[in-house]
């Protein structure tokens, strides 16, 4: 069975970008194709005008998770784009531990997929506790993703080989992973029990998240439209305590919010320090 996924394509991404966020752009057809086919052939639609009908209608509930849990992208590496985690464990967590608040130490990885980032800070804070520069205990990163599926392998922390080797050392597989039947890697309790992992739609009201000292909202804002990324990262910068710190990706920027946001060149790297 051949689907169409030229006819209705418009108003599959206008579907998307309403539930998601994500803005798909034009000529994205392959894309939905690749992303889509098993979902599609088990609809038996024929095009995504079809589709965006099936999931609107009641009961289509179910239907429109699976579609946006495809539609995510949920590609991610250990220590992605190794400045902002050199920043951390230079700078940010030193900084904060020098003060020795006697309120403990609050994370957020945005879009975490599946668990990499938010695990990867864990490990920073252990390596900093293990060279005795530490702080008192009870740091929290609390992870949240769109994606169902990526959040439940965040949650059972294992890895295959395969996702183990894309950014980690071997000397950091040897502290923090023990190796677990089927040729598996699981993240060990003492990385694990710092991080809490949510589902949230970034869309959505942040309020019950609490607030921050840290905010990685990497490689996300770029799927977004302008509009909407600056609806982000207003709210993102409600949920930062005074003198908090927002990292985004390498290619993305904090356009237009110098009322909120002040730029700190940390060479190299460039992360936003809330005014």
């Amino acid at each position: 069975m051949t689907v169409d996924v030229n006819e209705g394509y418009q108003e599959f991404c206008d579907f998307l970008e309403k539930q998601s966020g994500i803005c798909l752009g034009a000529s994205k057809q392959y894309l939905v194709s690749s992303r889509l086919r098993k979902i599609l052939m088990e609809q038996k639609v024929k095009n995504l005008r079809e589709l965006v009908a099936i999931m609107s209608r009641s009961g289509g509930h179910g239907l429109k998770s699976a579609v946006i849990d495809a539609m995510t992208t949920n590609e991610t590496l250990w220590f992605r784009d190794i400045h902002p985690f050199r920043i951390l464990e230079e700078k940010l967590l030193p900084e904060f531990y020098q003060k020795r608040s006697a309120r403990p130490l609050r994370i957020w990885s945005a879009a975490c997929s599946t668990g990499q980032e938010p695990f990867s800070i864990s490990m920073i804070m252990e390596d900093l506790k293990a060279r005795g520069k530490g702080g008192n205990g009870g740091e929290k990163i609390i992870a949240t993703d769109i994606s169902p599926s990526a959040l439940a392998s965040a949650k059972a922390a294992e890895y295959a080989m395969l996702a183990i080797g894309r950014g980690l050392d071997p000397e950091r597989l040897k502290r923090h992973f023990q190796e677990v039947p089927g040729g598996r890697w699981k993240v060990k309790p003492n990385i694990t029990q710092r991080v809490e992992f949510r589902s949230l739609n970034l869309q959505e009201s942040y309020a019950l998240l609490g607030k921050f000292d840290i905010v990685f909202c990497r490689n996300v804002l770029i799927y977004f439209t302008g509009d909407l990324k600056r609806d982000i990262l207003t709210r993102i910068h409600a949920t930062l305590n005074p003198g908090g710190y927002l990292l985004v990706g390498a290619s993305e920027a904090v356009n237009g919010l110098s009322e909120l946001y002040e730029m700190v060149h940390c060479r190299p790297g460039i992360i936003y320090r809330k005014r």
